[in-house]
């Protein structure tokens, strides 16, 4: 005999007073791992069951690098022109406006300088969900303007890559950029101002062939993609298999790319004693 009996058929509940389950309670990670997005976000946006990176932007990395998430913004009104009238599946302007819409980004790249471990420190962090991270004209100008920043203060300067590389959409202009900030790092360098890369997932095309490996000290997250060509665009190019784990951070740095890779929890220390060390400076707690 059942304990409970309805005493009228069908769904009473009316649509009024049904409640949708919340959405971003969850996380799933590639490995099938289920977590708390709070937990998630607690934990740096990685994942406690296996240690997965999850992309993030600008905003969070902000958040783990400057003080109290204090930091001044730079070059904030920047906008990519059209100058090759360029139009695909939609024209240029159009899909800068739809991914300005979308992202409430003005370009791929924010730059900000601000207090780390109560040290100055200027970053350019790269946002993906812009147009896969591009790199265009905009890119390279506030890229190029954070490093001349830098150089003028005498701060330190870090570039956070994650990007499918060159804007298609810009052409060669996009190409440009990378002599462009490359002539800056080489400023930076011969002025003795530090300057720390790290890669993020992902690292590809024009970007890791200019600022991404020109670091002082090249660094990565776990598990990244880094890389020029695509590994299947490497595979059909060479006609070879690629070895496992082909591109990740730790196969580049196996292969002496990297100079090391640190967890998400930790970038905020080993980035500041990296500059202690190198700038001959105490070390701060």
């Amino acid at each position: 005999m059942s304990w409970f009996k309805r005493k009228e058929k069908g769904i009473q509940t009316s649509t009024e007073e049904k409640k949708d389950t919340p959405k971003g309670l969850w996380y799933k990670s590639p490995t099938g791992k289920i977590v708390d997005a709070k937990e998630l976000e607690q934990n740096f946006y990685v994942s406690p069951e296996d240690g997965y990176h999850v992309r993030i932007g600008s905003k969070e990395y902000f958040e783990i690098l400057f003080d109290d998430n204090k930091f001044k913004e730079l070059d904030i009104k920047l906008e990519s022109k059209d100058p090759l009238k360029f139009e695909d599946t939609k024209k240029y302007p159009d899909r800068l406006k739809a991914a300005q819409e979308k992202t409430k980004l003005q370009d791929a790249v924010r730059t900000a300088v601000g207090k780390s471990k109560g040290n100055d420190l200027v970053v350019a962090c790269m946002d993906f969900s812009f147009i896969g991270g591009s790199m265009g004209s905009v890119v390279g100008e506030k890229i190029a303007r954070a490093g001349q920043y830098a150089l003028k203060k005498k701060i330190p300067f870090m570039i956070i890559s994650k990007s499918g590389g060159a804007r298609m959409m810009e052409a060669a202009l996009s190409l440009m950029q990378l002599a462009k900030t490359s002539v800056v790092l080489a400023q930076l360098a011969d002025a003795g101002i530090p300057y720390i890369s790290l890669c993020t997932d992902p690292t590809t095309g024009g970007t890791t062939a200019s600022f991404a490996m020109l670091g002082d000290i090249n660094i990565a997250e776990p598990g990244a993609l880094i890389g020029f060509a695509g590994p299947r665009v490497v595979r059909d190019t060479t006609g070879q298999d690629l070895p496992e784990d082909f591109q990740t951070s730790e196969f580049l740095l196996e292969h002496g790319f990297l100079d090391f890779i640190t967890h998400r929890k930790h970038l905020k220390d080993k980035v500041n004693l990296y500059i202690d060390l190198i700038t001959n400076q105490p070390l701060r707690a």
